[in-house]
């Protein structure tokens, strides 16, 4: 809903308007180019929801799948995956995702895939262990006394049953992304200009502090509120289902 609540365009740029502080025709002021921050940071919510969803959503099936596999047939196949996690681990995430970045090239896309690839590591744990529990219980014994495939168990059975954990994790891990996210456009490894990142916005206002404060100040809120946003629902989710266990 950007283009409707948004009150200018986030790339139009007025060079008479540059720099002007909060007022009632511009709500967080103009940056360094004349652009309505508020109209950068509306838009920019959007870019988050993108970067947010996008990362998650391939750490996640990356972590799900090798998770489910290792703790679903065990062995070789477990200690591999699992050492594989535990030196993805061993790295710090941010370095590991700011190497990633360097060497992929700077862009939306490659920032994305730089972030997945460091974020698989604790759904892979996390499935793992809830694997190893469901494929024990009464109704996974029923079912390969009924000759069900393995495949069958797998994905029809455990891993619907791992959802709980799973959606715990995604929200908790989204509000990890945008953080990171932010921190790699901030360094400039992430998104590239004219796009509306929260994270680029307060690296090209830092210069400008602290007479220019809300071109650090807006962008800055509004990453605080998303990330203590997912948080608390990851947080809820949590709770929802203790007391639905309980």
């Amino acid at each position: 809903f950007a283009p409707w609540i948004a009150p200018y365009d986030p790339y139009r740029i007025s060079i008479g308007e540059r720099l002007l502080p909060p007022s009632p025709t511009h709500f967080a002021g103009t940056d360094i180019v004349g652009r309505d921050v508020f109209s950068r940071v509306i838009y920019g919510t959007r870019l988050s929801f993108q970067i947010a969803f996008s990362v998650v959503g391939l750490s996640i099936s990356v972590g799900v799948l090798l998770g489910a596999l290792a703790g679903f047939y065990g062995g070789v196949l477990d200690t591999v995956i699992m050492r594989l996690t535990d030196g993805f681990l061993a790295i710090p995430s941010f370095a590991l995702a700011m190497v990633a970045a360097a060497v992929f090239g700077r862009s939306l896309t490659n920032m994305i895939w730089a972030l997945a690839l460091v974020g698989w590591t604790w759904n892979a744990r996390i499935v793992r262990s809830a694997v190893l529990r469901i494929k024990s219980s009464d109704f996974m014994l029923v079912q390969k006394a009924l000759g069900a495939s393995s495949a069958r168990m797998l994905f029809l059975h455990i891993i619907p049953n791992c959802m709980g954990p799973i959606l715990v994790q995604a929200s908790l891990q989204c509000g990890l992304t945008l953080l990171s996210s932010a921190g790699l456009s901030f360094l400039g490894l992430g998104v590239q200009p004219p796009l509306p990142d929260w994270g680029l916005m307060v690296a090209e206002g830092r210069t400008y502090l602290p007479a220019r404060w809300w071109l650090v100040t807006v962008p800055g809120i509004a990453i605080f509120l998303m990330v203590t946003g997912f948080l608390l629902t990851g947080d809820g989710i949590r709770d929802l289902m203790e007391r639905e266990i309980s």
